[in-house]
């Protein structure tokens, strides 16, 4: 690919002199340890101030959508401590994507020079949302080859509505030996007008990334309505694309010839956000949230607040409180956003089991995403499942045990128990923690928590 002098000027700009730059070396990544472990000794108050991480589910769709272009690409409020960033980083550059990560949360990346479309098993099966690379890969280079993501501990997460939409806009898709290869008609993609049976926060991304490039006007009807959705959408237009509709459930694409770089900031975790509320409502005390919104967090709050919990927004800056009282126990239902989180679900049901009375979750996302229920009991909750449904009754304390995370957010629910049971927990395969959050024992270990990695 021939790189103008001008991106060549930009790009040396942009990566002389980062001596902080953190290392993407994909074996690294594959390598990184399991045998990992978080001790909490339970019985403290939380008080102070904690700096919230760039989301997650943000920051990952970004990088993916930094190669529709061959211009340098900054991010700023990027969660460069993530192992999920860090394995799609090690991805990006296995397929000759120019990019840095620095620890001051800036990632630098530039794809003039992609010399592979395919996203192998090694890597994609460290994290599924790989599947990502698939709609910017296909908008550009006009070909993509990515493995199948494989199985998750909480649930199939099927990808045939991302296969859907790129075939409504003329990809040919063959399954070969595991691996998906797409590859655009020889005109390009053309916009499209799909129809998704169900809402998919993921298909929805990964469309909308190939559409910018595509040949007229893409609609997506029934679109995911998610915060990171719009952040996504608001990135893409700085860097040319033309998209409205961002935050309602039909985003129009009209496709231009190229992309251009751009800064961004990533908008704040809001699982991260509500997982430090919820930590606050089960011990107490008053924590300042740095750097996010209550905003996208809505169907969190107002139970929160029937709970007992005061949450206020001061000015970049979320305050929240309890004052001691007994929490009070009330229901949720996951839904797609605005409705309650899934990702915030385990959490909320490690609340309810300290709460007077009784609270019901009710889970439509996922059909597999009550594995932490038997670790909470092991902890003495008492939580009874019917199907899609668990009923939490309030106990009078919690047991520190040696536990074991089974997912990203089990494991946070657990630590989360630790933090007022009685006596120590340990938690075990927290590396499942590590791909979703920064420092996560260094943010609640400030304001008071009595807890430590034990490293292998």
């Amino acid at each position: 690919m021939t790189v103008n002098a001008s991106s060549s000027l930009k790009q040396a700009a942009l990566f002389a002199d980062q001596p902080e730059f953190v290392s993407i070396d994909p074996d690294a990544v594959i390598k990184s340890s399991e045998l990992d472990k978080i001790r909490v000794q339970g019985g403290t108050v939380l008080n102070g101030n904690i700096p919230v991480s760039g989301a997650k589910n943000a920051a990952l769709k970004h990088l993916c959508a930094s190669m529709l272009t061959g211009d340098p690409i900054q991010f700023t409020n990027m969660p460069t401590g993530l192992q999920d960033i860090r394995t799609l980083a090690a991805l990006m550059k296995e397929m000759g994507v120019s990019i840095g990560l620095r620890s001051d949360g800036t990632a630098i990346i530039q794809a003039n020079n992609i010399h592979s479309t395919e996203a192998p098993y090694d890597l994609v099966r460290k994290m599924r949302a790989s599947i990502l690379v698939m709609g910017p890969l296909l908008g550009r280079m006009g070909e993509a080859t990515v493995s199948l993501p494989g199985g998750c501990s909480i649930g199939t997460r099927p990808i045939d509505l991302h296969l859907d939409g790129f075939r409504a806009m003329g990809a040919e898709i063959t399954l070969d030996e595991g691996y998906v290869k797409a590859k655009a008609p020889a005109g390009g993609l053309q916009g499209a007008r799909i129809l998704f049976p169900k809402v998919s926060v993921g298909a929805t991304e990964n469309v909308m990334m190939a559409a910018t490039l595509a040949k007229g006007e893409t609609v997506l009807v029934n679109a995911a309505r998610e915060p990171e959705i719009v952040d996504q959408g608001e990135a893409l237009i700085k860097m040319g694309a033309k998209i409205s509709g961002l935050g309602t459930s039909e985003i129009r694409i009209e496709g231009v010839p190229h992309l251009h770089g751009m800064t961004h900031d990533v908008i704040a975790d809001r699982i991260e956000t509500g997982t430090f509320m919820i930590a606050v409502a089960l011990t107490g005390g008053t924590v300042r949230l740095q750097r996010t919104r209550t905003d996208f967090l809505t169907s969190l709050i107002a139970p929160l607040n029937r709970a007992g919990v005061t949450i206020e927004q001061d000015g970049a800056d979320v305050i929240v409180h309890r004052n001691g009282k007994p929490l009070i126990g009330t229901d949720i239902m996951t839904e797609p956003f605005p409705g309650f989180a899934t990702d915030l679900q385990a959490q909320f049901m490690t609340m309810l089991t300290m709460c007077e009375g009784a609270g019901m979750v009710t889970e439509t996302i996922f059909e597999n995403r009550f594995m932490h229920v038997p670790e909470l009991q092991r902890m003495g909750a008492d939580i009874t499942i019917h199907g899609n449904t668990a009923l939490v009754r309030g106990v009078k304390k919690l047991k520190g045990a040696e536990v074991m995370a089974t997912d990203l957010r089990a494991s946070v629910s657990l630590i989360l128990a630790g933090l007022v049971a009685e006596g120590e927990t340990i938690v075990d395969r927290i590396y499942h923690l590590d791909r979703g959050y920064e420092n996560l024992a260094g943010k609640l270990g400030a304001c008071g928590a009595k807890i430590e990695r034990i490293e292998s």
